[in-house]
């Protein structure tokens, strides 16, 4: 893997863009704005960052991230994910998106919409319980007492094991939260959103989860 797509490139997307490049990945950002308004960021990310279309940031990334209000999930293309490991780092949230009667009743997730949308492409769960300032602050390297832990939730192993390495690359250690389905311990309103654990903490605070 040597490009990671962005479809999305706010707080959370340009923080992960920003740590994939100190990685040594290429990256192609995009946004619903357009390249042009994206220059700032690619010009402080360098050489191995440009702009692009969503089309674009889908078709040479080898893994993509999307990183968009989950509402927006439906515009992610589809055709240039087939096959693709695509990270999820949405949150749902009512007031912002709009409803979703299926997630309201415990029916769907916000991760198993992404999935469904895209039929094809292999979906995980991350980087959703983080706020950016952190992301960007709060990587250690591996083996590092209390370092922090992030949850990772997919139904394909291979596409996890690679999340997870990209996780570990950027300074977290990975808890496997299980199949997409369980994404929802670790989002808004649960003990494992946003706060600071480490991989005992972790799992203890997806177990203690209800929804």
């Amino acid at each position: 893997m040597t490009t990671i797509g962005f479809i999305g490139s706010g707080h959370i997307g340009g923080t992960l863009a920003r740590l994939a490049v100190d990685q040594g990945y290429d990256v192609v950002v995009s946004n619903s704005r357009g390249p042009e308004t994206l220059v700032g960021l690619v010009d402080e990310l360098g050489d191995r960052a440009r702009a692009g279309t969503a089309d674009e940031a889908a078709t040479e990334g080898d893994l993509v991230v999307v990183s968009i209000p989950f509402g927006r999930y439906a515009q992610v293309p589809v055709d240039a994910l087939a096959g693709k490991v695509v990270i999820d780092t949405n949150n749902y949230y009512p007031q912002r998106d709009g409803a979703f009667p299926a997630i309201d009743a415990h029916e769907a997730t916000s991760a198993g919409l992404l999935q469904e949308h895209l039929p094809t492409s292999r979906v995980v769960k991350t980087f959703n319980q983080i706020r950016s300032t952190d992301l960007a602050e709060q990587g250690m390297p591996a083996g590092t007492p209390d370092r922090r832990a992030l949850a990772v939730a997919g139904d394909d192993a291979d596409a996890k094991a690679q999340v997870a390495a990209l996780v570990n690359s950027f300074g977290f250690d990975v808890v496997d939260a299980g199949p997409l389905a369980e994404g929802w311990r670790y989002e808004r309103d649960t003990p494992a959103y946003l706060d600071r654990l480490d991989v005992d903490e972790l799992r203890a605070a997806l177990a203690q989860a209800v929804r």
